[in-house]
Protein backbone atom coordinates (compact mmCIF):
# COMPACT_ATOMS: atom_id res chain seq x y z
CA UNK A 1 0.00 0.00 0.00
CA UNK A 2 1.46 3.36 -1.07
CA UNK A 3 0.22 6.90 -0.36
CA UNK A 4 1.38 10.52 -0.26
CA UNK A 5 1.15 12.54 2.98
CA UNK A 6 2.32 15.72 4.70
CA UNK A 7 4.74 15.11 7.55
CA UNK A 8 3.82 17.28 10.53
CA UNK A 9 5.19 17.17 14.06
CA UNK A 10 4.05 13.64 15.05
CA UNK A 11 2.25 12.07 12.13
CA UNK A 12 1.99 12.15 8.36
CA UNK A 13 -1.41 13.63 7.48
CA UNK A 14 -3.41 12.70 4.43
CA UNK A 15 -3.48 15.03 1.46
CA UNK A 16 -6.74 16.90 0.87
CA UNK A 17 -9.29 15.60 -1.58
CA UNK A 18 -8.97 14.76 -4.51
CA UNK A 19 -5.26 14.01 -3.94
CA UNK A 20 -5.85 11.59 -1.09
CA UNK A 21 -5.42 8.04 -2.34
CA UNK A 22 -3.94 4.69 -1.24
CA UNK A 23 -2.85 2.38 -4.03
CA UNK A 24 -2.00 -1.32 -3.85
CA UNK A 25 1.17 -1.86 -5.86
CA UNK A 26 2.16 -5.41 -6.91
CA UNK A 27 5.81 -6.27 -6.43
CA UNK A 28 8.05 -5.13 -9.24
CA UNK A 29 5.54 -2.60 -10.56
CA UNK A 30 5.51 1.23 -10.51
CA UNK A 31 2.72 3.68 -9.73
CA UNK A 32 2.08 7.42 -10.28
CA UNK A 33 0.60 9.51 -7.44
CA UNK A 34 -0.80 13.03 -7.88
CA UNK A 35 -0.14 15.96 -5.53
CA UNK A 36 -1.27 19.60 -5.43
CA UNK A 37 1.99 21.37 -4.45
CA UNK A 38 5.57 20.19 -4.21
CA UNK A 39 6.38 21.26 -0.64
CA UNK A 40 9.15 20.35 1.86
CA UNK A 41 6.92 18.11 4.00
CA UNK A 42 5.57 16.01 1.10
CA UNK A 43 6.46 12.38 1.86
CA UNK A 44 5.86 8.86 0.44
CA UNK A 45 4.62 6.22 2.86
CA UNK A 46 4.56 2.46 2.08
CA UNK A 47 3.42 -0.59 4.06
CA UNK A 48 2.14 -4.10 3.53
CA UNK A 49 -1.64 -4.49 3.52
CA UNK A 50 -1.45 -6.73 6.58
CA UNK A 51 -2.93 -5.36 9.79
CA UNK A 52 -0.40 -3.47 11.96
CA UNK A 53 2.29 -3.81 9.31
CA UNK A 54 5.35 -1.53 9.80
CA UNK A 55 5.35 1.63 7.67
CA UNK A 56 8.29 2.97 5.71
CA UNK A 57 8.48 6.68 4.88
CA UNK A 58 10.66 8.82 2.63
CA UNK A 59 10.62 12.69 2.40
CA UNK A 60 12.87 13.34 -0.61
CA UNK A 61 12.20 17.12 -0.98
CA UNK A 62 12.85 18.33 2.57
CA UNK A 63 16.47 19.32 1.94
CA UNK A 64 16.13 20.36 -1.71
CA UNK A 65 14.74 23.94 -1.78
CA UNK A 66 15.67 24.33 -5.44
CA UNK A 67 13.03 21.68 -6.25
CA UNK A 68 10.05 22.93 -4.27
CA UNK A 69 10.84 26.69 -4.39
CA UNK A 70 8.50 27.74 -7.23
CA UNK A 71 5.47 26.00 -5.71
CA UNK A 72 6.12 26.60 -2.03
CA UNK A 73 4.38 30.01 -1.79
CA UNK A 74 1.39 28.88 -3.85
CA UNK A 75 0.59 26.43 -1.04
CA UNK A 76 0.46 29.20 1.60
CA UNK A 77 -2.63 31.30 2.40
CA UNK A 78 -1.94 34.82 3.69
CA UNK A 79 -4.52 36.38 5.99
CA UNK A 80 -4.08 40.16 6.24
CA UNK A 81 -5.06 41.81 9.53
CA UNK A 82 -3.31 45.16 8.92
CA UNK A 83 -6.60 47.03 8.57
CA UNK A 84 -7.41 46.40 12.23
CA UNK A 85 -4.73 48.88 13.38
CA UNK A 86 -3.67 52.25 11.98
CA UNK A 87 0.07 51.70 12.39
CA UNK A 88 0.68 47.94 12.52
CA UNK A 89 1.18 45.41 9.75
CA UNK A 90 -0.06 41.93 10.64
CA UNK A 91 -0.35 38.74 8.58
CA UNK A 92 -1.11 35.16 9.57
CA UNK A 93 0.08 32.22 7.46
CA UNK A 94 -1.80 28.96 7.02
CA UNK A 95 0.06 26.24 5.13
CA UNK A 96 0.14 22.48 4.72
CA UNK A 97 3.71 22.44 6.06
CA UNK A 98 4.84 23.96 9.38
CA UNK A 99 6.89 26.74 7.79
CA UNK A 100 8.59 29.52 9.78
CA UNK A 101 9.91 31.95 7.16
CA UNK A 102 11.47 35.32 7.99
CA UNK A 103 9.45 38.42 7.15
CA UNK A 104 10.89 41.89 6.40
CA UNK A 105 9.49 45.03 4.80
CA UNK A 106 10.01 46.16 1.24
CA UNK A 107 8.36 48.85 -0.89
CA UNK A 108 7.21 48.48 -4.46
CA UNK A 109 7.89 51.12 -7.08
CA UNK A 110 4.38 50.70 -8.51
CA UNK A 111 1.10 48.95 -7.78
CA UNK A 112 2.06 46.03 -9.99
CA UNK A 113 2.99 42.50 -8.93
CA UNK A 114 5.89 42.53 -11.41
CA UNK A 115 7.36 45.79 -10.07
CA UNK A 116 10.60 45.52 -8.04
CA UNK A 117 10.27 45.57 -4.25
CA UNK A 118 13.13 47.37 -2.48
CA UNK A 119 14.16 46.11 0.96
CA UNK A 120 13.66 48.37 3.99
CA UNK A 121 16.62 48.09 6.42
CA UNK A 122 16.09 46.86 10.00
CA UNK A 123 12.45 45.92 9.44
CA UNK A 124 12.23 42.28 10.57
CA UNK A 125 8.74 41.34 11.80
CA UNK A 126 8.15 39.34 14.96
CA UNK A 127 6.61 35.85 14.58
CA UNK A 128 4.48 33.80 16.93
CA UNK A 129 2.66 30.68 15.72
CA UNK A 130 2.91 31.84 12.11
CA UNK A 131 1.48 35.30 12.97
CA UNK A 132 3.80 38.11 11.79
CA UNK A 133 3.50 41.66 13.17
CA UNK A 134 5.47 44.88 12.81
CA UNK A 135 4.60 48.09 14.68
CA UNK A 136 5.02 51.77 13.74
CA UNK A 137 4.25 51.20 10.06
CA UNK A 138 2.35 53.47 7.69
CA UNK A 139 0.17 50.74 6.17
CA UNK A 140 0.14 51.22 2.41
CA UNK A 141 -0.69 48.87 -0.50
CA UNK A 142 2.86 49.24 -1.81
CA UNK A 143 4.62 48.71 1.53
CA UNK A 144 4.79 44.91 1.68
CA UNK A 145 6.15 41.87 3.56
CA UNK A 146 8.92 39.85 1.95
CA UNK A 147 8.79 36.27 3.27
CA UNK A 148 12.05 34.29 2.92
CA UNK A 149 12.51 30.53 3.38
CA UNK A 150 15.75 28.88 2.35
CA UNK A 151 16.75 30.38 -0.97
CA UNK A 152 13.16 31.23 -1.91
CA UNK A 153 11.18 34.41 -1.20
CA UNK A 154 7.71 35.81 -1.79
CA UNK A 155 6.29 39.37 -1.58
CA UNK A 156 2.83 39.79 -0.08
CA UNK A 157 1.28 43.26 0.07
CA UNK A 158 -1.65 44.44 2.20
CA UNK A 159 -4.90 43.21 0.67
CA UNK A 160 -6.75 46.43 1.36
CA UNK A 161 -6.16 48.91 -1.46
CA UNK A 162 -7.56 51.98 0.31
CA UNK A 163 -5.06 54.20 2.08
CA UNK A 164 -5.56 56.03 5.36
CA UNK A 165 -4.36 59.28 3.81
CA UNK A 166 -3.93 60.87 0.40
CA UNK A 167 -2.12 63.91 -0.92
CA UNK A 168 -2.40 66.04 -4.03
CA UNK A 169 -0.26 68.95 -5.20
CA UNK A 170 -0.90 72.00 -7.35
CA UNK A 171 1.41 74.78 -8.49
CA UNK A 172 0.03 78.15 -7.40
CA UNK A 173 2.19 81.11 -8.24
CA UNK A 174 5.70 80.49 -6.92
CA UNK A 175 4.61 77.87 -4.43
CA UNK A 176 3.38 74.30 -4.26
CA UNK A 177 0.06 73.78 -2.49
CA UNK A 178 -0.21 70.34 -0.86
CA UNK A 179 -3.68 69.13 0.11
CA UNK A 180 -3.66 66.24 2.60
CA UNK A 181 -6.76 64.23 3.51
CA UNK A 182 -6.43 61.79 6.41
CA UNK A 183 -8.84 59.49 8.21
CA UNK A 184 -6.42 58.96 11.12
CA UNK A 185 -4.51 61.17 13.54
CA UNK A 186 -0.99 61.46 12.15
CA UNK A 187 1.90 63.79 11.36
CA UNK A 188 3.02 64.39 7.80
CA UNK A 189 6.29 65.79 6.49
CA UNK A 190 7.10 67.17 3.06
CA UNK A 191 10.36 68.24 1.44
CA UNK A 192 11.44 69.42 -1.98
CA UNK A 193 13.80 67.16 -3.90
CA UNK A 194 15.75 67.12 -7.14
CA UNK A 195 16.35 64.03 -9.28
CA UNK A 196 19.99 62.95 -9.14
CA UNK A 197 21.17 59.60 -10.43
CA UNK A 198 17.68 58.15 -10.58
CA UNK A 199 16.94 59.09 -6.96
CA UNK A 200 15.05 62.02 -5.46
CA UNK A 201 16.44 62.66 -1.97
CA UNK A 202 14.66 65.16 0.32
CA UNK A 203 16.40 68.49 0.90
CA UNK A 204 16.18 70.82 3.88
CA UNK A 205 14.06 72.43 5.11
CA UNK A 206 11.38 69.92 6.10
CA UNK A 207 7.74 71.06 6.39
CA UNK A 208 5.50 69.27 8.90
CA UNK A 209 1.80 69.41 9.66
CA UNK A 210 -0.16 67.35 12.22
CA UNK A 211 -3.70 66.08 12.61
CA UNK A 212 -3.94 65.76 16.44
CA UNK A 213 -5.21 62.72 18.30
CA UNK A 214 -8.94 62.87 18.94
CA UNK A 215 -9.69 65.17 16.02
CA UNK A 216 -12.17 64.21 13.33
CA UNK A 217 -10.93 63.07 9.90
CA UNK A 218 -10.28 66.09 7.76
CA UNK A 219 -7.98 68.03 5.48
CA UNK A 220 -4.59 69.62 6.05
CA UNK A 221 -2.62 72.02 3.87
CA UNK A 222 1.07 72.73 3.35
CA UNK A 223 2.63 75.51 1.26
CA UNK A 224 6.11 74.95 -0.17
CA UNK A 225 8.10 77.48 -2.21
CA UNK A 226 9.13 76.46 -5.73
CA UNK A 227 12.91 76.77 -5.80
CA UNK A 228 13.49 75.84 -9.45
CA UNK A 229 11.39 74.69 -12.36
CA UNK A 230 10.94 70.93 -12.31
CA UNK A 231 10.90 70.66 -8.51
CA UNK A 232 9.35 67.53 -7.06
CA UNK A 233 8.14 66.98 -3.52
CA UNK A 234 8.33 63.95 -1.21
CA UNK A 235 5.54 63.42 1.33
CA UNK A 236 5.47 60.81 4.10
CA UNK A 237 4.08 60.04 7.55
CA UNK A 238 6.64 61.15 10.08
CA UNK A 239 5.02 59.81 13.27
CA UNK A 240 5.90 56.18 12.43
CA UNK A 241 9.16 54.28 11.99
CA UNK A 242 8.48 52.76 8.58
CA UNK A 243 6.79 54.82 5.89
CA UNK A 244 6.87 54.92 2.13
CA UNK A 245 7.79 58.34 0.72
CA UNK A 246 5.32 59.44 -1.94
CA UNK A 247 6.86 61.38 -4.83
CA UNK A 248 4.81 64.07 -6.57
CA UNK A 249 6.07 66.11 -9.51
CA UNK A 250 3.52 68.83 -10.34
CA UNK A 251 2.89 69.73 -13.93
CA UNK A 252 3.93 73.35 -14.45
CA UNK A 253 1.59 74.02 -17.35
CA UNK A 254 1.76 76.92 -19.77
CA UNK A 255 -0.49 79.13 -17.72
CA UNK A 256 2.07 78.96 -14.91
CA UNK A 257 5.02 79.80 -17.14
CA UNK A 258 3.64 83.30 -17.74
CA UNK A 259 3.31 83.93 -14.00
CA UNK A 260 6.75 82.52 -13.26
CA UNK A 261 8.27 84.69 -15.97
CA UNK A 262 6.39 87.70 -14.62
CA UNK A 263 7.77 87.15 -11.13
CA UNK A 264 11.32 86.52 -12.35
CA UNK A 265 11.37 89.67 -14.46
CA UNK A 266 9.92 91.63 -11.53
CA UNK A 267 12.84 90.41 -9.45
CA UNK A 268 15.27 91.52 -12.13
CA UNK A 269 13.71 94.99 -12.38
CA UNK A 270 13.72 95.50 -8.61
CA UNK A 271 17.35 94.42 -8.54
CA UNK A 272 18.15 97.04 -11.18
CA UNK A 273 16.48 99.71 -9.06
CA UNK A 274 18.41 98.63 -5.99
CA UNK A 275 21.70 98.64 -7.85
CA UNK A 276 21.02 102.09 -9.31
CA UNK A 277 20.19 103.38 -5.84
CA UNK A 278 22.73 101.33 -3.91
CA UNK A 279 24.36 104.40 -2.41
CA UNK A 280 21.15 105.40 -0.67
CA UNK A 281 19.65 102.00 0.09
CA UNK A 282 22.39 100.17 1.99
CA UNK A 283 21.32 98.50 5.25
CA UNK A 284 22.00 100.42 8.41
CA UNK A 285 25.49 99.80 9.71
CA UNK A 286 25.68 97.46 12.64
CA UNK A 287 22.33 95.85 11.83
CA UNK A 288 23.08 92.38 10.43
CA UNK A 289 20.47 91.39 7.90
CA UNK A 290 18.94 94.88 7.85
CA UNK A 291 15.69 95.90 9.52
CA UNK A 292 13.09 93.12 9.91
CA UNK A 293 10.09 93.28 7.58
CA UNK A 294 6.95 91.22 8.28
CA UNK A 295 5.24 90.79 4.91
CA UNK A 296 1.47 90.16 5.04
CA UNK A 297 -0.88 89.64 2.11
CA UNK A 298 -4.13 87.95 1.07
CA UNK A 299 -3.73 84.77 -1.05
CA UNK A 300 -6.52 85.70 -3.44
CA UNK A 301 -4.88 85.18 -6.85
CA UNK A 302 -1.88 83.52 -8.46
CA UNK A 303 -0.74 86.85 -9.91
CA UNK A 304 -0.69 88.46 -6.49
CA UNK A 305 1.08 85.51 -4.84
CA UNK A 306 3.75 85.47 -7.54
CA UNK A 307 4.46 89.17 -7.15
CA UNK A 308 4.49 88.89 -3.34
CA UNK A 309 7.13 86.13 -3.45
CA UNK A 310 9.26 87.92 -6.02
CA UNK A 311 9.18 91.24 -4.15
CA UNK A 312 10.00 89.51 -0.86
CA UNK A 313 13.02 87.80 -2.40
CA UNK A 314 14.31 91.06 -3.88
CA UNK A 315 13.89 92.88 -0.57
CA UNK A 316 15.90 90.22 1.17
CA UNK A 317 18.61 89.78 -1.45
CA UNK A 318 18.89 93.39 -2.69
CA UNK A 319 18.02 95.61 0.25
CA UNK A 320 19.30 93.28 2.97
CA UNK A 321 15.97 93.20 4.82
CA UNK A 322 15.25 90.36 7.20
CA UNK A 323 11.95 89.43 5.53
CA UNK A 324 9.52 87.28 7.51
CA UNK A 325 7.05 85.52 5.16
CA UNK A 326 4.75 82.65 6.09
CA UNK A 327 5.51 80.86 2.81
CA UNK A 328 9.18 80.67 3.79
CA UNK A 329 8.42 79.41 7.30
CA UNK A 330 5.70 76.85 6.59
CA UNK A 331 7.35 74.34 8.94
CA UNK A 332 7.36 76.78 11.86
CA UNK A 333 3.81 77.92 11.06
CA UNK A 334 2.65 74.29 10.98
CA UNK A 335 4.29 73.47 14.32
CA UNK A 336 3.38 76.57 16.33
CA UNK A 337 0.11 77.50 14.62
CA UNK A 338 -0.72 80.42 12.32
CA UNK A 339 -1.86 82.91 14.96
CA UNK A 340 0.96 82.32 17.49
CA UNK A 341 3.45 82.68 14.63
CA UNK A 342 1.90 85.98 13.51
CA UNK A 343 1.83 87.51 17.00
CA UNK A 344 5.40 86.37 17.70
CA UNK A 345 6.62 87.95 14.46
CA UNK A 346 4.70 91.18 15.11
CA UNK A 347 6.28 91.46 18.55
CA UNK A 348 9.74 90.80 17.17
CA UNK A 349 9.36 93.41 14.42
CA UNK A 350 8.11 95.94 16.97
CA UNK A 351 11.02 95.36 19.34
CA UNK A 352 13.57 95.80 16.54
CA UNK A 353 11.82 98.86 15.09
CA UNK A 354 11.06 97.09 11.85
CA UNK A 355 8.11 97.39 9.49
CA UNK A 356 4.94 95.41 8.79
CA UNK A 357 4.45 95.59 5.01
CA UNK A 358 0.83 94.92 4.04
CA UNK A 359 0.51 94.20 0.30
CA UNK A 360 -3.06 95.01 -0.73
CA UNK A 361 -5.19 93.79 -3.65
CA UNK A 362 -8.82 93.75 -4.71
CA UNK A 363 -9.16 90.34 -3.06
CA UNK A 364 -7.85 91.86 0.17
CA UNK A 365 -10.79 94.27 0.13
CA UNK A 366 -13.30 91.43 -0.03
CA UNK A 367 -11.58 89.53 2.79
CA UNK A 368 -11.44 92.73 4.86
CA UNK A 369 -15.21 93.15 4.53
CA UNK A 370 -15.80 89.56 5.62
CA UNK A 371 -13.50 90.08 8.60
CA UNK A 372 -15.42 93.23 9.67
CA UNK A 373 -18.74 91.34 9.50
CA UNK A 374 -17.32 88.52 11.61
CA UNK A 375 -15.75 90.94 14.11
CA UNK A 376 -19.01 92.88 14.45
CA UNK A 377 -21.03 89.71 15.08
CA UNK A 378 -18.42 88.33 17.53
CA UNK A 379 -18.00 85.18 15.42
CA UNK A 380 -14.79 83.33 16.38
CA UNK A 381 -12.15 83.63 13.65
CA UNK A 382 -10.46 80.80 11.83
CA UNK A 383 -7.37 79.67 13.73
CA UNK A 384 -5.47 79.40 10.43
CA UNK A 385 -6.50 82.80 9.01
CA UNK A 386 -3.32 84.89 9.14
CA UNK A 387 -4.89 87.72 7.13
CA UNK A 388 -7.88 87.99 9.49
CA UNK A 389 -5.61 87.94 12.53
CA UNK A 390 -3.46 90.65 10.94
CA UNK A 391 -6.54 92.83 10.44
CA UNK A 392 -7.51 92.37 14.08
CA UNK A 393 -3.98 93.28 15.17
CA UNK A 394 -3.89 96.35 12.92
CA UNK A 395 -7.36 97.44 14.05
CA UNK A 396 -6.19 97.40 17.66
CA UNK A 397 -3.05 99.37 16.89
CA UNK A 398 -4.90 101.97 14.83
CA UNK A 399 -7.10 102.61 17.83
CA UNK A 400 -4.10 103.11 20.08
CA UNK A 401 -2.05 106.23 20.53
CA UNK A 402 0.58 105.32 17.93
CA UNK A 403 -2.10 105.17 15.20
CA UNK A 404 -0.65 102.08 13.57
CA UNK A 405 3.02 102.98 13.80
CA UNK A 406 5.28 100.50 12.07
CA UNK A 407 2.69 99.52 9.43
CA UNK A 408 3.08 100.31 5.73
CA UNK A 409 0.62 99.52 2.95
CA UNK A 410 1.54 98.98 -0.71
CA UNK A 411 -0.30 97.78 -3.79
CA UNK A 412 0.50 96.92 -7.40
CA UNK A 413 -1.18 99.47 -9.64
CA UNK A 414 -2.56 96.94 -12.14
CA UNK A 415 -3.98 94.65 -9.44
CA UNK A 416 -5.50 97.33 -7.25
CA UNK A 417 -6.46 101.01 -7.07
CA UNK A 418 -6.55 103.61 -4.26
CA UNK A 419 -10.33 103.15 -4.04
CA UNK A 420 -9.82 99.50 -3.08
CA UNK A 421 -8.04 100.49 0.14
CA UNK A 422 -10.69 100.58 2.92
CA UNK A 423 -11.20 103.94 4.59
CA UNK A 424 -9.99 102.76 8.04
CA UNK A 425 -6.62 101.84 6.52
CA UNK A 426 -6.02 105.03 4.54
CA UNK A 427 -4.13 106.78 7.38
CA UNK A 428 -1.31 104.27 6.84
CA UNK A 429 1.65 105.28 4.67
CA UNK A 430 0.61 103.93 1.26
CA UNK A 431 2.80 103.29 -1.78
CA UNK A 432 1.73 102.57 -5.33
CA UNK A 433 3.97 100.08 -7.11
CA UNK A 434 5.97 100.38 -9.24
CA UNK A 435 5.84 104.20 -9.36
CA UNK A 436 6.52 104.74 -5.68
CA UNK A 437 8.91 101.83 -5.18
CA UNK A 438 11.85 104.06 -4.14
CA UNK A 439 9.67 105.65 -1.48
CA UNK A 440 8.69 102.21 -0.18
CA UNK A 441 12.34 101.15 -0.04
CA UNK A 442 13.14 104.28 1.93
CA UNK A 443 10.33 103.55 4.38
CA UNK A 444 11.56 100.00 4.89
CA UNK A 445 15.10 101.28 5.41
CA UNK A 446 13.86 103.75 7.97
CA UNK A 447 15.03 106.89 6.19
CA UNK A 448 13.72 109.14 3.40
CA UNK A 449 14.67 108.10 -0.13
CA UNK A 450 17.36 109.88 -2.14
CA UNK A 451 15.75 110.25 -5.57
CA UNK A 452 18.61 112.29 -7.04
CA UNK A 453 20.80 109.15 -6.97
CA UNK A 454 18.24 106.97 -8.76
CA UNK A 455 17.94 106.66 -12.51
CA UNK A 456 14.68 104.78 -12.31
CA UNK A 457 12.63 105.96 -15.30
CA UNK A 458 13.53 103.12 -17.66
CA UNK A 459 13.27 100.42 -15.00
CA UNK A 460 9.92 101.68 -13.75
CA UNK A 461 8.58 101.86 -17.29
CA UNK A 462 9.55 98.24 -17.89
CA UNK A 463 8.03 97.16 -14.57
CA UNK A 464 4.84 99.09 -15.32
CA UNK A 465 4.43 97.34 -18.67
CA UNK A 466 5.25 94.02 -17.04
CA UNK A 467 2.49 94.44 -14.48
CA UNK A 468 0.04 95.36 -17.21
CA UNK A 469 0.89 92.19 -19.11
CA UNK A 470 0.59 90.08 -15.96
CA UNK A 471 -2.78 91.54 -15.01
CA UNK A 472 -4.10 91.11 -18.53
CA UNK A 473 -3.31 87.40 -18.65
CA UNK A 474 -0.27 87.79 -20.86
CA UNK A 475 -1.78 89.95 -23.63
CA UNK A 476 0.35 92.89 -24.83
CA UNK A 477 -0.53 96.05 -22.89
CA UNK A 478 -1.41 99.33 -24.60
CA UNK A 479 1.49 101.73 -24.78
CA UNK A 480 1.48 104.26 -21.98
CA UNK A 481 3.55 107.37 -22.73
CA UNK A 482 3.78 108.17 -19.03
CA UNK A 483 5.38 104.81 -18.36
CA UNK A 484 7.86 105.36 -21.17
CA UNK A 485 8.76 108.71 -19.68
CA UNK A 486 9.15 107.24 -16.19
CA UNK A 487 6.54 109.52 -14.60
Amino acid sequence: MVRLCHQLALECEELPWPFHQQVLVPGGHSISLSYEFLVPCLCIEASYPDHDSPRSKRCPFRDQPAVYGPELWSSVHFHDYSASSKDQMAMVLSASCPLHPQATLCWREAADETAPCHDVPNSTASEEEQAYTLDKVDVHPQLCFRFSYGNSSHVECPHRQETAWNVSVKARGLQLHLRLTSSIAAAFTAALCQHRGGQCEPEAPLYTVTLPEGSAPGELALLLPVQVLGSCVLVWRSDVRFARKQLLCPDISRRHFGLLGLALVLGLVVTMLLLNCRGGWRPTAGAPGGRPVLLLYSPDSEEHLGLVCALAERLRAGLGCDVRLDLWEAGCVGQTGALPWLYAQRGRVGRQRGTVLLLWSRGSTQLFRRWRVGAASSVPGDAHDIFGAAMACLHGELGAADRGGGWVLAYFSRLCSPRDVPRPLRPLPTYRLPRQLPGLLGALRGSPPAPRRCRRGRAEGLLHQLLQAGAGGGSPPPRDPRAAAGT
